[in-house]
């Protein structure tokens, strides 16, 4: 991997602010590369703090629901600096990393295959992978849409799927008290520790997500089958789970 030739004060400023209109197309795309660039460094030790380490276990149970044998070859989408990935190697699996963020790959602390990329097109033969596993990151992609159709395309017959990212509790007691810490709270954890304007982009991202229904309608169109939306921790996480039909 070659670094990129640019400076952290060059990330920055395609960091939305506060205010800021929540970017579109490429715009969205070099600022959520420019963001994970910046955060990178801390960003492991962010997620255990706001999340109390509860994402380690929702990592460890979205390897486990993938279901695949020993040796099976699983693409690790949005792979950031390995988390999914370790837990994939100590299940036996094959891991292969892809990330857009260059500083995510750069900062993984324990080395695995993996190469930088964008997850609407992915640089693997159709149906050359077991598996799939995306943590917290399908608000990121600037073509949902174009990432699943990959994913249908990457996943052999029979391979499964396991996609982790943030929901809103059905509760509305907990919803409301979800909201106050994801929106007010977790910046200022960013903050103190990284980078503020980062961290508070990082709720207001969740706009981004289609409804669950819509995204799982998607994958059914796309050929998968046993889709399924498992809510984790009352509903603060959602894990997506699929197998790749047999047909397409």
């Amino acid at each position: 991997m070659t670094a990129p030739e640019t400076t952290e004060s060059d990330h920055r400023t395609f960091i939305p602010k506060p205010g800021d209109p929540l970017p579109t197309g490429e715009d969205k795309t070099r600022s959520v590369q420019a963001m994970f660039d910046v955060i990178a460094p801390r960003y492991d030790l962010v997620n255990r703090l706001m999340t109390f380490r509860m994402d380690v276990g929702w990592r460890r149970r979205s390897v486990a629901a993938l279901g695949l044998p020993p040796g099976s070859i699983v693409v690790d989408l949005a792979c950031g600096t390995g988390d999914l990935a370790q837990d994939l190697v100590r299940r036996g699996l094959v891991p292969i990393g892809v990330d857009l963020s260059f500083g995510m790959l750069a900062a993984a602390p324990v080395p695995f295959a993996r190469l930088q990329g964008d997850g609407s097109s992915l640089p693997f033969p159709d149906h050359s992978v077991d598996g799939v596993t995306c943590g917290f990151a399908l608000r990121n992609f600037t073509d949902l849409d174009g990432t699943f159709a990959e994913l249908a395309r990457i996943v052999r017959p029979g391979g499964r799927i396991a996609l982790l990212e943030v929901s809103t509790p059905p509760n509305p007691v907990l919803r409301f008290g979800h909201g106050i810490y994801f929106g007010q709270v977790v910046p200022r954890i960013g903050g103190a520790l990284s980078d503020g304007d980062a961290y508070r982009y990082l709720p207001r991202s969740v706009q981004y997500l289609p409804e669950p229904e819509q995204m799982l309608a998607s994958l059914e169109h796309l050929g998968f089958t046993h889709v399924r939306r498992t809510l984790l921790s009352v509903g603060i996480s959602q894990l997506i789970t699929a197998t790749r039909g047999t047909d397409g």
